[in-house]
């Protein structure tokens, strides 16, 4: 999702082909199943692949979870099909008091699932158009060459009008985990839409880029990839693409890095060796299966103070998931928690963040909302503690914000992500005169 995997997300899935007769169909059967506590029957309704990494009793733990986390459900939408390569997609809408969710199903030749995740719903709308009379423009371009750029979007500052032409600072904005569009849309909210507009009013260019898992998620179909595949590789190149645009200070190049990504960012500063300092919004200190499982037992009492059967069970089975994860015997390909591959969680596992901050030794801007339920204040200290004494290094905390920098009231709950709302403008304008003042 929007920054951390969230934990009622269900990723499951195996390799697939061909289409089937009636894939709609089938994804309904399954959805009825699955309310109706039939297990074993939506597990015969799996391809062998799917079957063994996703027996029934996983499969009741992580669906039972879901209402403690989201409210009841009130209902579904229409089904709606497409062919994804070789595969047939279904996606449907489900409804619950306190969020939408959508259900994608893949279907192999024999009409069997194949793949089966449930994730938060994106809003479809489109960013409103730049205000004529705003103080910048937006154009698009690339990241990266050939079949394998990633569209993006420049917020440019406009001249001025003085001569000689002054040079912008610019920033690129990477993404937390999960497949995000450039404005890293999430339910009706786009923070990264936010943030590259008011800081572009304040005279600072923007890159946004579509991320790679969501513009071409055929890229990772092998299953042999890990976090710089994801992450890194195109936000260094992301970085490169700045440098060459006319009108930008190349020696005033900076990265901001939301949640994963800002864990990512001083990586992506060492690998490219032309970012002049790091803006860390909501950035997780500590190995990432360890934050998972965290996660997992913070939303299971979000609703009511108690953890459930069900819950208790997913927690367990995610547990032992990331033990399985982390045994040097267990081979790389096999599908570890979220259904992503064991090689690809160890890429993640094997990032120390404070320690590859410690060694590219630039300014920094450390950000966090109090009220993040995703990546907490444990993080947070860690950050300080390695920092604090550091005069390099800038840290402000937000009473009021949640994980996506946006202002609410009382304890964050995942259903605060389906409200529409935008990204703190005390915290763009802090961003703004740190990123003036360096």
């Amino acid at each position: 999702m929007l920054s951390l995997l969230l934990a009622s997300s269900l990723a499951l899935s195996a390799g697939t082909s061909a289409q089937s007769a009636d894939p709609a169909a089938l994804a309904r059967q399954a959805l009825d199943r699955l309310d109706a506590g039939d297990y074993a029957q939506v597990e015969a309704l799996f391809g062998a692949q799917m079957a063994a990494a996703v027996p029934a009793d996983k499969l009741k733990a992580v669906w039972e979870s879901l209402p403690a986390q989201v409210g009841k459900a009130t209902g579904r939408g229409e089904a709606a099909v497409s062919a994804q390569g070789d595969a047939t997609r279904v996606k449907v809408p489900l409804h619950y008091e306190k969020a939408e969710l959508v259900a994608t199903f893949t279907i192999d030749a024999e009409g069997k699932i194949a793949g089966f995740v449930v994730q938060p719903a994106q809003s479809a709308a489109p960013a409103p158009a730049v205000a004529a009379d705003a103080s910048y423009v937006e154009r698009e371009l690339t990241v990266g060459d050939g079949e394998r750029a990633l569209p993006a979007t420049l917020a440019l500052p406009k001249d001025d009008g003085q001569a000689p032409a002054k040079l912008v600072p610019a920033i690129v904005l990477v993404h937390g985990s999960g497949p995000h569009d450039r404005d890293e849309t999430i339910g009706p909210n786009k923070p990264f839409l936010d943030i590259a507009r008011g800081l572009a009013a304040q005279g600072i260019a923007v890159l946004r880029y579509d991320k790679r898992t969501k513009a071409r998620p055929q890229d990772f179909t092998g299953g042999q990839f890990g976090v710089d595949e994801e992450t890194t590789f195109d936000a260094v190149l992301a970085v490169d693409a700045l440098r060459k645009i006319e009108g930008i200070d190349p020696e005033r190049l900076f990265v901001l890095g939301h949640s994963q990504g800002g864990m990512m960012a001083p990586r992506i500063a060492a690998m490219s060796g032309h970012v002049a300092g790091l803006v860390l919004l909501a950035a997780p200190a500590r190995p990432l299966l360890d934050i998972l499982i965290e996660q997992n037992r913070r939303l299971a009492v979000l609703d009511d103070g108690n953890t459930s059967d069900a819950e208790r069970d997913a927690i367990n089975a995610l547990i032992r998931q990331v033990q399985t994860t982390r045994a040097a015997a267990t081979d790389v390909a096999t599908k570890g928690p979220m259904g992503l591959p064991v090689g690809y969680w160890r890429s993640i596992d094997g990032v120390d963040a404070v320690a590859e901050a410690q060694q590219v030794k630039l300014p920094m801007l450390v950000l966090q909302g109090a009220r993040d339920i995703q990546v907490v204040d444990a993080d947070w200290q860690h950050w300080k503690s390695a920092f604090d004494r550091d005069p390099k290094v800038t840290f402000k905390l937000y009473g009021k914000l949640n994980h996506l920098g946006i202002a609410g009231e009382g304890e964050g709950s995942l259903a605060e992500y389906q409200q529409p709302g935008h990204v703190d403008s005390q915290l763009i304008i802090d961003v703004a005169r740190w990123l003036q003042a360096h």
